[in-house]
This record gives C-alpha cells, structure tokens and sequence, in this order.
C-alpha cells in the first residue's frame, strides 16, 4: 500500500513514519509514504500557493496550478484514490477504512487556510474525506489519522492478523473491556469467566459486554435486534429481583 501526501508541510510527517506500527511497516516495505511540497511547484517568485477568494472574504484559497502540477508530477498507480481531506467530507467510519485498504495507492491532499479551489476538486479529487465534525489548521493531521487507520488493515502490518478482526466498530460495535495482570489490583478482580478457560462461555462474555457498552455509548450502531434482546434481558432481570423479594 502506498501513501502519497501533497502538503505543504512535509515535515509534520516524521511523527508518523519513525516509530511504532507504522515504522516498522515502512522498514518492512508493507506500506510506503511520499510527501510531495506543494510549495515547490508553484511558478511564484516567493513560492506563493494561496491567493484571495473571488468575491471577497475573510483567509486566503490554495490556488490550483501549483496543487495539480503536484499531483500531475508523479504516474498514479491504476489502483489509486485521490482524497482531498476537508470537514465538507464524508466522516471517516470503519467501513470507509476497509474500503480504502483495497486500493494499491491513496493520494492525500492536504488544503490550508480557507480550503482549496473548488475547481481542483471538481477535476482531480475522487472524494473528500472528514475525520469528525470541527476544524483543524490544515488537512495533515486529518491524513494522518487516516494513514494509521488504513494501514492497520494491510495484511502483515499488525503482529496477530485477528487484532483487526476484534476491535472497535469491526462487528458494527464497541469492543469490549480488556484485563491483564495481575488478577487483583487494590481488591479489584478480572471477571472469572476471563479465567475460566472456558472459550465459548468468554465469546459470550465479550459479545454481551460490546452490547451493552455500545448500548451505553453509541445506541445508534445497535440493529434491532440487540436493541430488542437487550430489553428483554432487562425485563427477566427485573422479574429475577421481584420474584426474590417475594
């Protein structure tokens, strides 16, 4: 998999590509990251790239010229997606994360200031991307994010392969709450099914915990199906408490 980033601060990205996960994949060859300087290939004397917004307004527009002869100065791979990252986008979800993971090459553009000329996007930019609802300075931290997530899912990159499989938002739910040890910290115990040896009884423990932390949580991701057998278990636990108070 292939990363190639056009920004204007090339730099920023030595804090995702010399340590940890993504380090190793890079020394390994399972991912690649280019940073190309849109600064470079503007034809102004001062290396200007942004100019002010037709029709006026506050902030300044990253121009096209010096953003497409950017783009234009490498062949793209056939299997590649440019992605323009921006909060006009479409939020960034685990599912969107498996989908890229398929292409051979992600082309991230990074916009400053007010954003970029929208008639760059409307030409040469596949889709746009948020990574949430508010504003950051420029779109590289929002590449970031997405360089992390989507490596993840690149065969070889994480040590145990099932790690993708288990986390957060990979079954539609949150993932359920993790203990090592000791078995006791300040009287606090790791639930006994955890040590129970017990394989199918710990997949249940770990599905009904997802439930319910999601069901706390993020109750939109639920079908209605859980929704209903959540209900369900509340009402046999209310009629459990009754019936012993009688």
């Amino acid at each position: 998999m292939k990363f190639r980033i056009l920004t204007l601060f090339p730099e920023m990205f030595d804090a995702v590509t010399g340590a940890s996960i993504l380090g190793r994949a890079l020394s390994n060859q399972q991912i690649k990251i280019e940073c190309d300087n849109i600064r470079a290939f503007s034809k102004d004397k001062h290396h200007k790239v942004d100019d002010a917004p037709f029709g006026g307004g506050a902030g300044m527009v990253m121009k096209v010229e010096p953003l497409r002869d950017a783009l234009n100065s490498k062949p793209q791979l056939p299997n590649s997606r440019v992605i323009y990252l921006t909060p006009k986008g479409e939020t960034l979800k685990h599912e969107k994360v498996v989908s890229l993971a398929k292409y051979d090459e992600l082309i991230l553009v990074c916009g400053h200031y007010e954003g970029v000329d929208q008639r760059f996007i409307d030409r040469y930019v596949d889709e746009e991307i948020s990574i949430g609802d508010y504003v950051l300075t420029g779109g590289e931290l929002a590449a970031m994010v997405v360089i992390d997530s989507v490596s993840r899912m690149v065969s070889g990159v994480l040590n145990n392969e099932g790690s993708a499989e288990e986390e957060s938002f990979s079954n539609g739910l949150l993932e359920y709450p993790h203990y090592t040890r000791p078995q006791v910290v300040d009287g606090d115990e790791v639930p006994s099914v955890l040590l129970s040896g017990n394989h199918a009884e710990i997949e249940k423990w770990r599905y009904r915990e997802s439930v319910k932390l999601t069901a706390e949580r993020r109750p939109e991701l639920l079908s209605e199906d859980q929704k209903q057998a959540l209900k369900d278990n509340f009402i046999k636990k209310k009629k459990r408490v009754e019936k012993k108070r009688l």
